[in-house]
């Protein structure tokens, strides 16, 4: 607990997260600070606060909270053994989320289909919104008391794990999927005001039913000292597969060609972001391709206006655009 005076100043220190929270939450009072946070109920009527105020507000949070951190991994095949990528994601909850979802958009493989003149669609490999209710309930109901442990984001080549510390609570783990309890019930609620969060009770039947929406296999959760969701993207055929059964499931075979072609693309930009001066060879061995088809992949990637190459062939480096 700290003074309302020390409250302002931390909600100073983070303007940017004030005003973007008003702005998601739909606030458009012009309250003074003191009334507004007050309204929220984050300060007591003797002007003390709890963590939530410094946690939502200011770059407070990971020093007052230094377990209050995602830690974001991107991972070479389906075992934890090759790490690709790694970020851990700081500053105030707001923050981490958009900062979580930018990461992991630059990671995943989307698909972009033209319908005449509408607005493209874009075909994410796991829907946005499943990874959103997970990566959400991951934040609102983690155990902030538990100072060895972080949320965790581990991205594989079949599938996306989100972990939170703290198993279910009791009464959750009798109701699964049909009820739901926060041990943190201030972050749910405003959570809920920028409608990043449906309402109680919803998230597990919603994912099922984005996933299912997508064609994809449904949710799994393990519920031990933590509670992991995981979202199982859909496995791409194998090119050598592809001559058998000509004329049957072609369309579909076409497609999960195409979408191979795309993880693999996302997968050599992750890998230029991590090393930009790794070379087309190294490229290929990490991806377990031929060099020819790394070369292709790159030259269709400085086609189109993705990647360029800045300095010489041998001592430069990839820009990714």
């Amino acid at each position: 607990m700290i003074n309302e005076k020390k409250a302002l100043e931390l909600i100073v220190q983070g303007e940017g997260q004030h005003i973007e929270f008003k702005e998601k939450a739909g606030i458009n009072s012009s309250a003074p600070t003191p009334e507004l946070i007050r309204n929220l109920e984050l300060l007591s009527p003797k002007g003390e606060m709890t963590n939530v105020v410094p946690m939502f507000f200011s770059e407070e949070c990971g020093k007052r909270i230094p377990q209050a951190v995602i830690r974001c991994v991107l991972f070479k095949g389906t075992n934890k053994v090759h790490i690709i990528d790694s970020k851990t994601i700081t500053g105030p909850l707001l923050s981490q989320y958009n900062e979580t979802t930018k990461w992991l958009k630059q990671r995943l493989a989307v698909e972009y289909i033209m319908d005449g003149f509408n607005p493209r669609i874009e075909k994410w490999e796991i829907p946005l919104d499943a990874i959103k209710e997970a990566l959400t309930n991951s934040m609102c109901h983690r155990d902030y008391y538990d100072t060895a442990a972080n949320i965790m984001i581990e991205l594989y080549d079949d599938r996306l794990e989100i972990s939170n510390p703290g198993g279910l609570l009791p009464v959750v783990a009798r109701n699964f999927g049909h009820m739901s309890k926060s041990r943190n019930p201030k972050i749910f609620e405003l959570f809920t005001r920028m409608d990043l969060v449906e309402k109680v009770g919803s998230g597990i039947p919603r994912m099922a039913d984005l996933m299912r929406e997508a064609g994809l296999p449904a949710p799994e959760y393990r519920t031990d000292s933590f509670f992991t969701t995981v979202l199982y993207k859909k496995q791409p055929t194998s090119l050598q597969n592809v001559g058998e059964n000509v004329g049957e499931n072609v369309g579909e075979k076409t497609e999960e060609i195409l979408s191979g072609k795309a993880k693999r693309e996302q997968d050599i930009l992750s890998l230029m972001r991590s090393d930009p001066k790794i070379s087309a060879a190294e490229l290929a061995r990490a991806l377990k391709v031929t060099n020819r088809t790394i070369e292709r992949d790159i030259a269709r990637l400085r086609k189109e206006n993705k990647i360029k190459r800045q300095g010489s062939y041998k001592g430069g480096e990839w820009v990714i655009l």
